[in-house]
């Protein structure tokens, strides 16, 4: 049976990158009093840097999805960027654990088809592969029935080892 490319560039990446954090943490743990001056350590730390910066990158494509595809309608692009244990916190004060929880209050929004949603990125910050967190003002509007609301909308996001995934997502209404 036949690997599929994809399968088999994936497992290269991750073993590639898996391999650059070893021996970058190695490097960076033995520091100077290990016996590894600061020259020896440069390229394992260079390296630990450009993962960083594609991780970085990986997040930006992640957030984009996640933002537009809420945006669009897309509700089996929007389910797929979340972890099954996430966590929504409404403006309202209502918790939705779990992504089933999250879809089922969110149906009315992908089935209707009519809300209007824009938003203004406010802050970011990225935690090299292991975490990230990004606030939004936001905009949702319903036209027909005059409803809008602006919210700061606050998305925690986790890497897998493979992608980013929102873990935590909270609004808070603004006037």
């Amino acid at each position: 049976m036949s690997v599929p490319h994809r399968t088999v560039l994936r497992t290269t990446l991750v073993l590639a990158c898996g391999a650059l954090l070893g021996a970058a943490g190695n490097a960076a743990a033995a520091g100077p009093a290990g016996g590894v001056d600061a020259a020896s350590a440069a390229p394992a730390l260079a390296a630990q840097n450009i993962l960083h910066r594609l991780c970085a990158r990986q997040f930006e494509v992640a957030q984009r999805v996640d933002m537009e595809s809420f945006r669009d309608y897309d509700a089996e692009t929007f389910r797929a960027g979340h972890d099954e244990r996430a966590v929504t916190v409404f403006d309202s004060g209502a918790v939705r654990t779990g992504i089933d929880a999250i879809m089922t209050t969110l149906a009315s929004h992908f089935n209707d088809r009519e809300a209007k949603w824009s938003w203004t990125e406010r802050y970011r910050v990225v935690d090299g592969c292991r975490s990230a967190y990004i606030l939004y003002e936001t905009v949702y509007e319903i036209p027909r029935v005059g409803y809008r609301q602006r919210a700061l909308t606050g998305v925690t996001y986790t890497h897998d080892g493979f992608k980013w995934l929102a873990v935590a997502d909270q609004g808070t209404k603004l006037p």
